[in-house]
């Protein structure tokens, strides 16, 4: 493959890395009495093909008027340049190695188009000045942090399955699941529209009928707890929540199904303290009150919790590591010419040079509305 230097390289990584990757369509279900192999979609549409059978060292990209400024200047020599299969796959592996053998072709295009681009650059001398040498510079910098951070997540995965267990075994707590049913009553009751309209009410009037509406939900809350406490129906008593508060929406289903310590607000942790058949006392956030029994509890077994271990693991081993690196060395700025520091007013995007991925939270079930 021709030389091409290596600003047109990132210019193709950069234009692949900011498009976005289609997502692949489900696969169409086969009718009755066909067999696997048909070869259309439901709409019609072929379906991607197999990669065809190429050998490594077959020209899989050719490229005419693209070459090295001394094969030009031959005669006898065509200007071209051309692309093996092994070469192709390689600038793929060092783009988006997963990337889908369907959208290669078009990916293929624009590395093409981006080398006629920096053949026509060089013959400018555009790759010559203190701007080129600069961007260059400052490109190998980003380069350089990106495969440091791909360098300390591949070592952060390394987790034998010994440090599994052990985490699995010291923190028993993160890995206890409750079924659990809820009552969730609002914090004031809704006011007619045409109550409203019909009189208008000043500020005064308005926050001491608010006042009053906090205190008859908050009664209710304290009523509802004890007859649920006496072994009442969650469903029904649910239902009667949301009439007094003048909600004509549904009411929500009293059953959470299976959640665990992170997955509830901090307030309302202490959920999964309870014995089951034990129902909670109020619980009070901005939203309004909620009262939980606890219907069933155990421990999530290590099967199923292993690879939410290891994420936790390879998360915390990364943001450590890149920890450590930050921390070895003090950057000093001088308040004269950068101005005092002011408060970051947002932070990096996980994955960006120098900042490790964000760890997946588990999703916290849905309160009412």
């Amino acid at each position: 493959m021709t030389r091409c230097g290596f600003v047109c390289l990132l210019l193709g990584a950069m234009a692949w890395g900011q498009a976005a990757t289609p997502k692949p369509s489900p696969a169409p279900q086969t009718p009755a009495g066909q067999g696997s192999s048909a070869a259309k979609t439901t709409e019609g549409t072929p379906q991607e093909a197999e990669a065809p059978k190429v050998a490594p060292d077959a020209p899989v990209i050719t490229i005419k008027g693209v070459c090295d400024q001394s094969a030009a200047k031959a005669p006898a020599l065509e200007c071209r340049t051309i692309i093996t299969r092994a070469e192709f796959e390689k600038i793929v592996e060092a783009v988006q190695p997963n990337m889908p053998a369907r959208v290669r072709r078009q990916f293929a295009t624009r590395y093409a188009n981006a080398l006629a681009m920096s053949m026509k650059a060089e013959e400018m001398g555009l790759d010559k000045g203190p701007d080129y040498d600069e961007r260059m510079r400052l490109a190998r910098i980003q380069v350089l942090s990106g495969e440091l951070n791909k360098a300390m997540q591949d070592k952060a995965s390394q987790i034998a399955d010994k440090e599994i267990e052990d985490y699995y075994k010291s923190n028993p707590d993160k890995f206890e699941q409750v079924e659990t049913n809820r009552i969730y009553v609002p914090k004031t009751q809704q006011q007619p529209a045409e109550e409203d309209k019909d009189k208008k009410l000043s500020e005064a009037e308005q926050q001491k009928r608010t006042q009053a509406s906090e205190q008859t939900m908050k009664n209710e809350a304290d009523k509802l707890r004890a007859r649920a406490a006496a072994g009442e129906d969650f469903t029904k008593l649910q239902e009667e929540a949301y009439q007094l508060a003048g909600l004509k929406s549904s009411a929500p289903n009293t059953s959470m199904g299976k959640i665990r310590r992170n997955m509830l607000p901090a307030s309302q942790a202490s959920v999964l303290d309870l014995k089951p058949g034990e129902v909670s006392s109020v619980i009070s956030d901005q939203s309004g009150y909620f009262i939980y029994k606890l219907v069933s509890k155990e421990t999530m077994p290590l099967d199923q919790a292993r690879e939410e271990i290891k994420g936790t693991l390879r998360s915390q081993r990364l943001q450590d590591e890149m920890k450590a690196v930050q921390e070895s060395t003090t950057p000093t700025l001088d308040e004269a010419y950068f101005g005092p520091e002011t408060p970051p007013r947002g932070a990096m995007p996980p994955g960006a040079p120098g900042i490790p991925p964000s760890p997946v939270k588990p999703a916290v079930p849905p309160g009412p509305k």
